[in-house]
């Protein structure tokens, strides 16, 4: 099955604070965010491996990265985590992330490999040790560090311990009962959007899918990419002059071209010269009557006025057509788009849907809402429950905007995303996804 976005294979370790002020059904909480980043992950021993760090006043590694290659055996792993005891010893935790679950021996790959090295530090306190000195270590080893405070949590610590810029790291909400909505903020963060799928790629024929969020813009056969790498121009070997016809050179829609005569001469075995029907060869006649000849092919003079294609009827008739994907308008010389979705220019944040040649409408994957903009979405619980904010004011800790939330099953996910697939249909129009 296609999917939207696919995620980069990481080494990910999550460090869960779970004493004696998180409360057990909170700590139910933080384990269902835990599990719904791994329901947005591909998880596996050659793309991302998975490990938790459970801490208060003493450190437990649940499981090391690996541990589990399976994500339903991950998942049931996670939910069987319980919580310590007293105490929050968060430098301890990240020191014990960074010697014990960060090592080749727990399953974290080499340096060779290029896989990013994560850690997600969940906290409700205030630290009882030390963080800024370990957490610049671990930072300086090479580890990205995401800091999430709920309730209590104390701001200064969170931004002591997280990576840079801060604003992308640090993350608070005033409940646990909020928490999950997180999980789609760091979905957004770990995977990498498919742009061909999103059809925001605003390549005017095939958009190529480079994987990692990466894609390249090509051209339908006959046709070759302009200097923009997005838009193409039809490759016209009759106008650069080296196709050998004798009389009218025809350009076919996928890029060749075809030799014809004019009326009273008909084509010889080599495809290229001409004779009469009287069996004279063109050459025969005198050169003013050739040149005549000649300039009565307007496509080949380029006075033709057609916008796209120029093809020569012969007898000095021609008549215009348009490129594929482009429909002639009334005036039979101009020509215009016929699905204005295919170019990627709507702007759509997630759905682009065509009402005609002329006109179309955003719309939005299922469960989430069109904003008044009528182009950007929002998550449809995140309407109407309090938001919560990233950067914190003056009054206290706000929280940060959800990105939406996941469907609470497995059979919820696959719906959803059969439904963002029947909207995302290829177009005729040349919107591929390889």
């Amino acid at each position: 099955m296609l999917r939207v976005c696919k995620s980069r294979p990481l080494d990910l370790v999550f460090i869960i604070d779970s004493s004696r002020s998180v409360r057990p059904l909170e700590f139910t909480k933080v384990k269902t965010f835990v599990s719904r980043i791994i329901d947005t992950l591909d998880i596996g021993a050659a793309d991302t491996r998975v490990a938790v760090v459970n801490y208060a006043s003493t450190v437990k590694i649940e499981f090391q990265l690996n541990t589990y290659s399976d994500k339903q055996a991950l998942k049931q792993a996670v939910a069987r985590i319980a919580p310590l005891s007293t105490g929050t010893m968060s430098g301890l935790a990240i020191q014990t992330a960074m010697e014990e679950a960060f090592t080749v021996e727990a399953g974290a790959r080499g340096p060779m490999s290029n896989i990013p090295k994560v850690a997600i530090i969940v906290t409700d306190g205030r630290p009882q040790d030390q963080v800024n000195e370990v957490a610049a270590r671990a930072r300086a080893s090479g580890i990205e560090l995401f800091a999430v405070g709920v309730d209590r949590a104390d701001m200064e610590s969170l931004k002591m311990m997280a990576s840079k810029p801060l604003e992308e790291h640090v993350f608070y909400v005033e409940t646990y009962g909020v928490i999950e909505k997180l999980s789609a903020r760091f979905q957004e963060t770990f995977c990498a959007l498919d742009q061909c799928m999103l059809g925001t790629h605003q390549c005017q024929h095939v958009c190529v899918s480079d994987g990692d969020g990466r894609h390249h813009c090509e051209c339908s056969q006959g046709y070759t990419l302009n200097a923009d790498g997005k838009t193409c121009s039809a490759i016209d070997k009759c106008a650069l002059r080296t196709h050998g016809c004798q009389q009218i050179c025809v350009n076919d829609r996928n890029g060749s071209y075809h030799c014809e005569c004019f009326r009273g001469y008909t084509l010889n075995a080599d495809r290229r010269t001409c004779a009469d029907l009287g069996g004279h060869e063109l050459r025969d006649l005198p050169a003013s009557a050739s040149q005549v000849m000649k300039s009565q092919d307007k496509c080949a003079s380029g006075a033709h006025g057609c916008q796209h294609i120029c093809v020569n009827d012969g007898a000095g008739a021609h008549h215009c057509e348009c490129f594929e994907g482009y429909a002639l308008n009334a005036d039979k010389r101009t020509c215009s788009v016929r699905n204005k979705c295919a170019l990627g220019t709507h702007g759509c944040q997630h759905i682009c849907v065509s009402d005609g040649a002329e006109s179309y409408h955003c719309d939005c994957f299922p469960g989430y809402t069109l904003n008044d903009d009528k182009k950007t979405c929002s998550d449809i619980e995140e309407a109407t429950e309090p938001h919560f904010q990233k950067t914190p004011a003056a009054a206290g800790p706000p929280g940060i905007p959800g990105e939406g939330q996941l469907p609470s099953s497995e059979a919820e996910h696959q719906q959803a995303l059969d439904n963002i697939l029947k909207k995302l249909k290829v177009t005729e129009y040349g919107q591929v996804h390889r």
